[in-house]
């Protein structure tokens, strides 16, 4: 009963939703973030936004796009709830295409709160669902879904990278790419199709079909290399995964608790304290990591233990970069002695590692200059560097070459072609190289199917960008945005 109940709750939203959308009714939300803060921005899209901001900021209205002083006053009783800016954005030139309204106000809670009250008395006028403004604006065309994707990226960006990222994806160089291959595509099929109704008339020039053979071709390539970036885009969106894995009682615990800088694992000299796993995300020169501390890996009698080991096993299994952890005082300090530990710890075609050699403050002797030796060797160990936990030596170090792997993994998002971001993307290209493979093998035997496999690839291209789509896929995009936006 209770999930029906919130079946059909949700069905009648989206009957609201879309009886609002027929007869262009009126948003507002707050934009800005909730909580005490120094300046609130509440807007509006939509045909009622002219008559809201006159009937609480009163006439005549500012010029389109000037921020104008005004005491902003209920409706209802003429009780000033504040004194703020606003400002008239006429449609289409607007974020939603649509006539907009914002209202710039001080942002504590008994302001906002009135000013919405004051809105939502409004005849005409609702309260928006999350995502709403630029599912309006992506409607409108005034952003391609690539570009409505990136927008919340760059809302959610967290470093940096992330955020160069998600801006170049704003501004629509991935949706341009894109357009670039569907109107490719358009081309060719329309040759294609004119050699079909017309080759027999002779008004199609010669050598029609070779120009969209070698145009098929060329862009075959093209989605193909694009496909094979490593997964960069994906990885820096959503982070790096990254898994300390190691013998019990060798600082990986310690390791975590050193690069978050605060206590986040329990350390103990007992071996076999951690049993689940520990998560935390962290900005590492800019680039999102996410790390994950896990059990000692042995053979463990423990039943409690044997599960966190066997958890341990499983997020190596899934990791995007390990952070090896071995005793520096244990372990051999030859290169071939060294390579043969770490492999005994971690299982074949292990993501891309590096190796610490934890306990560095208790090394003596000839076994630690010879193991600093080995840490500048290279091949055949991956990147390798000592460290103490416990004094912060090596530290630098070890950011330094976390730093160096994950440019790596993720590239740099401001140069070449810009990135895969989504997982979607990715299914939707594959699905498009696939229609032109089939091309090429059916063209020879069926130009008519031939044909049909151009326009499958066209629409799948056209699901990327949104040109085609479904209701389902756009609410999944637009759910994520939040309320305001």
């Amino acid at each position: 009963m209770a999930l029906r109940g919130a079946l059909s709750a949700a069905g009648c939203r989206w009957v609201r939703r879309l009886c609002g959308a027929a007869r262009g009714d009126t948003i507002f939300a707050l934009s800005s973030g909730h909580g005490r803060c120094g300046v609130a921005v509440i807007r509006t899209t939509g045909p009622g936004s002219r008559g809201a901001l006159q009937s609480l900021a009163g006439p005549p209205l500012p010029p389109p796009r000037v921020l104008a002083l005004r005491s902003i006053r209920d409706p209802d009783t003429t009780e000033t709830l504040d004194r703020g800016l606003v400002v008239w954005f006429q449609g289409p030139h607007s974020f939603t295409g649509e006539d907009c309204a914002e209202l710039h106000v001080h942002g504590g809670p008994a302001v906002v709160s009135g000013v919405l009250r004051a809105l939502g008395r409004l005849p005409g006028l609702r309260p928006a669902e999350p995502g709403e403004f630029t599912r309006r604006a992506f409607r409108r065309g005034k952003l391609d879904l690539t570009a409505a994707e990136g927008l919340g990226d760059l809302i959610r960006a967290e470093t940096e990278a992330q955020r160069r990222q998600a801006l170049r994806q704003m501004e629509g160089e991935l949706g341009r790419l894109y357009q670039r291959w569907s109107e490719t595509l358009t081309q060719a099929l329309a040759h294609l199709e004119a050699y079909i109704d017309f080759s027999e008339d002779d008004n199609v020039e010669e050598g029609v079909l070779s120009q969209v053979d070698a145009t098929v071709r060329v862009l075959e390539q093209e989605i193909g290399a694009h496909l094979q970036d490593g997964r960069r885009g994906e990885l820096l969106r959503g982070g790096v995964h990254a898994v300390i894995a190691g013998p019990p009682n060798v600082g990986k615990s310690s390791l975590l608790n050193l690069l978050c800088q605060r206590p986040a694992a329990i350390v103990s000299p007992v071996a076999g304290t951690t049993r689940d796993v520990v998560e935390v995300a962290l900005n590492i020169g800019g680039y999102p990591l996410v790390l994950s501390d896990t059990a000692g890996l042995r053979d463990a009698t423990d039943p409690l233990e044997q599960e966190g080991i066997s958890r341990a096993r499983d997020r190596l299994g899934h990791a995007d970069l390990v952070l090896a952890v071995l005793d520096a005082v244990a372990v051999p300090a030859e290169p071939a002695g060294l390579g043969a530990a770490l492999g005994s710890l971690l299982p074949p075609h292990t993501p891309p590692c590096i190796l610490v050699l934890n306990k560095a403050d208790l090394l003596q002797g000839g076994h630690g200059g010879t193991l600093r030796d080995t840490c500048t060797q290279g091949d055949p160990l991956p990147p390798t560097t000592l460290l103490s936990c416990k004094t912060g030596e090596g530290l630098d170090r070890l950011l330094e070459l976390l730093a160096r792997e994950l440019a790596r993994l993720c590239g740099d998002p401001l140069s070449g072609s810009p990135s895969l971001t989504q997982s979607r993307h990715s299914l939707h290209l594959r699905d498009c190289a696939a229609a032109l493979a089939r091309y090429s093998r059916e063209r020879r035997q069926d130009l008519g199917l031939a044909a049909e496999r151009l326009r499958l690839a066209r629409r799948h291209l056209g699901h990327i960008t949104g040109q085609v789509g479904t209701e389902d896929v756009l609410d999944i995009i637009f759910r994520d945005f939040c309320v305001g936006k």
